[in-house]
């Protein structure tokens, strides 16, 4: 075989794998389950304190 037949077979190759692998991938994360997102009262907050001064002696 000519070698741009053998690199196209080669690419052609490596396509399949990954597309199944995909496809594989695709199917494993389906099958577990539906996506749940976090409890809300599990996470932390983070409290906001905001200083204002009203000091205009350096004016």
């Amino acid at each position: 075989m000519e070698r741009s037949k053998i690199v196209a077979v080669v690419t052609g190759a490596i396509a399949l794998f990954l597309g199944i692998a995909y496809l594989v991938i695709v199917q494993f994360l389906d099958f577990r389950g539906e996506m749940l997102p976090a409890p809300q009262s599990q996470l932390v907050q983070p409290s906001v304190t905001i200083a204002q001064s009203w000091d205009n002696s350096d004016l």
